[in-house]
């Protein structure tokens, strides 16, 4: 007997289930671990049971789904934001199930077919969310280029006229020069042909004298 000692206590740790942080500043990204209720959020852990990545969208949680419900089932207590992911990946539906089959209110097989279905229901609802964004995304892009070609079709429209309007005043310049080059050309054949009008009227002239003293020489012989 051992006197003035008091008896062994056993003391339970109490354990967490919740995100330590890592990651950039600006771009979180998060360990989801097992870790002592009492240690700092990012301090030293248990176990760690999986990752989340909210950087995304749909997030990218990966759980080890087993392991996490081990916890659970031995006491272990989510936070609220990590109950919430746990709840997002099967692992409270799991635990609750196996309490049912613990309690013979339904077989093993029933259990797993009844996970199943909701795995396979959630994984739909999952790719449906993921369908919509693309789907969203794509239209966003698509209506962003037709917003950009109708800008570039209004400038080119709100553009035009001036160049028509160029085009005219040219087309009128080039008009102008080629009526005054016609206008030369006029005044040049006008100056030719009186010139050579000219040139015929002195010829003229000039021989009217000579034959008009051949004749009168011709009267004086006879």
């Amino acid at each position: 007997m051992n006197r003035g000692r008091e008896p062994h206590k056993f003391i339970t740790m109490p354990v967490k289930i919740r995100l330590q942080r890592h990651g950039k500043k600006g771009k979180p990204f998060y360990w989801i671990v097992a870790a002592d209720g009492r240690s700092k959020r990012d301090g030293k852990y248990l176990e760690k049971l999986g990752t989340y990545n909210p950087n995304v969208n749909p997030a990218e949680i990966t759980l080890d789904l087993d392991g996490t419900v081990k916890w659970l089932q031995n006491g272990a207590q989510p936070t609220n934001t990590a109950r919430n992911i746990l709840s997002y990946k099967g692992a409270m539906l799991k635990k609750h199930l196996i309490g049912g089959v613990s309690k013979g209110a339904l077989t093993e097989e029933q259990a797993e077919e009844k996970f199943n279905a909701w795995i396979e229901e959630k994984e739909a609802k999952v790719e449906s969310k993921r369908t919509k964004l693309t789907e969203a995304k794509d239209k966003e892009k698509a209506d962003a280029l037709a917003a950009e070609k109708a800008v570039n079709e209004k400038r080119i429209a709100e553009a035009t006229p001036a160049v028509e309007v160029a085009e005219v005043v040219k087309e009128g310049k080039s008009t102008e020069k080629e009526k005054e080059e016609g206008r030369r050309e006029e005044t040049i054949d006008d100056v030719a042909e009186q010139a050579a009008e000219e040139a015929t009227g002195a010829k003229e002239e000039t021989e009217t004298p000579a034959a008009e003293g051949e004749a009168e020489a011709t009267k004086k012989e006879e």
